[in-house]
């Protein structure tokens, strides 16, 4: 579909007719067609078939495969603080922490002290831990990278910081999804960037009209923050034709891909264009904000320079955490962890949205969902929750300028089950008799 071998609206053969013509399981086409789907590069219509989506970049020529080549870290919002004894969390940003392997934490800490200390550790960060995450983001997010593109952070908002500090003078533009991640907007601010809001919509980032003159956009394509959606491919093409045409970068904020409850995690968008991508992940949302390791993937010359500022910013991430971190990948003891967390989080995923379905949004990923609401409905159901003992969040605090979407961000990560199905069962009380007054 890419190369243009199967063009826009051609038919594809049925599930049954393509596991009879390739010899295998209906199960696996069918498998393979539901992950297309997400992706966005197959459209289905009701009752006639499957069909290839419009995948070309928009400059007339379908999209071609790329060749692989101190500011305080936000990742902690919200909430900087816990919540009072007694009441039910369902703030989106924290993820549940009583389920991590102890006894695995434990022996990964015993073998990093075996290792000698650095009197001078790399400004890119641990090798081991390089190598081992290049490898997991090859497995995980299929991005084609190898250790010399992997610089180790101490998160998103550390990673974002280093960036903005290497390429960004004052004044420049930089365009943040609106709404969008707050954190992300005070890190360019300090920096003195001006912020461009660019408007999002069921599927994300709205590519086509995006304002001139940016130096750098920030998006988060395979769950937007906050409202869910997933970049699909045709928008993920035009993105890259654009920041080719450009010389902008586009910065991917892959928070919390490795959830999702439909299909397998979507490709990062950084596989389809690492000349014009910077990849940023964290361990905060998969394992622990109190880790305080995450990453940035980038072509070599650009993070040659990133590590320069970082020299000059003497900024460092804990050497032997990054130990523990890279023996905690190379036993396997991190991806048994995102197995069980993904269970765990279907299951409260499952609790909000039997509670607050009819309103839900994107909640097939990540540990939160939107509930999208009418303006006047929100403040009523926000404090009838608090006085009911349950802490909800809403777009309005993400949003740069005017709000543009309303309702609540509802998360699940930091509430054990009964909590979320007792708070969500509050929250759709209240909004049902916010809902029928006249």
């Amino acid at each position: 579909m890419r190369d243009g071998a199967l063009r826009a609206g051609e038919r594809l053969p049925s599930s049954r007719a393509l596991a009879g013509l390739l010899g295998v399981s209906r199960t696996v086409v069918t498998e393979a067609y539901q992950q297309l789907y997400a992706e966005g590069w197959l459209d289905g219509r009701h009752g006639s078939g499957t069909y290839v989506a419009d995948v070309h970049t928009g400059d007339g020529s379908p999209a071609r495969p790329a060749e692989p080549r101190p500011a305080p870290d936000a990742d902690s919002y919200p909430p900087l603080h816990a919540p009072d004894a007694g009441l039910i969390d369902l703030r989106p940003g924290r993820p549940w922490v009583m389920a991590y392997d102890t006894a695995a934490w434990r022996r990964a800490w015993r073998a990093a002290g075996d290792l000698p200390m650095s009197a001078w550790p790399d400004l890119y960060g641990d090798p081991l831990l390089r190598e081992a995450l290049a490898d997991h983001l090859r497995r995980a997010r299929a991005v084609p990278a190898g250790p010399g593109n992997v610089l180790i952070t101490r998160g998103t908002g550390n990673g974002l910081d280093l960036l903005a500090a290497t390429l960004l003078e004052p004044g420049d533009r930089v365009g943040v999804e609106e709404p969008g991640y707050r954190a992300a907007r005070r890190v360019f601010a300090s920096r003195g960037a001006e912020i461009v809001p660019c408007p999002v919509d069921a599927d994300g980032l709205i590519v086509d009209g995006l304002p001139a003159g940016l130096r750098m956009i920030y998006t988060t394509p395979a769950h937007q923050f906050p409202t869910g959606g997933r970049l699909p491919i045709p928008r993920r093409e035009r993105l890259l034709a654009w920041a080719r045409a450009t010389g902008a970068i586009v910065v991917e904020d892959d928070y919390d891909a490795e959830f999702r409850y439909d299909v397998a995690p979507l490709p990062a968008l950084y596989g389809l264009g690492p000349e014009h991508v910077v990849l940023l992940g964290t361990l905060s949302k998969s394992l622990s904000p109190d880790v305080g390791v995450g990453w940035l993937v980038a072509g070599r010359p650009l993070l040659d320079r990133i590590a320069r500022t970082r020299k000059e910013l003497a900024d460092r991430t804990s050497g032997p955490v990054q130990r523990a971190v890279a023996v905690l990948l190379d036993r396997g003891d991190l991806d048994r962890h995102l197995r069980r967390m993904r269970l765990e989080y279907a299951r409260r995923r499952e609790a909000v949205v039997a509670a607050l379905g009819p309103w839900t949004k994107g909640d097939t990923a990540g540990l939160h969902v939107l509930a999208e609401l009418p303006e006047h409905v929100v403040p009523e159901v926000v404090a009838g929750a608090r006085e009911r003992g349950v802490l909800v969040d809403t777009t309005i605090r993400h949003h740069h300028g005017p709000p543009r979407v309303h309702g609540l961000v509802v998360g699940y990560g930091s509430a054990a089950l009964h909590d979320v199905r007792q708070g969500c069962g509050i929250v759709r009380s209240l909004l049902d008799h916010a809902l029928q007054k006249p």
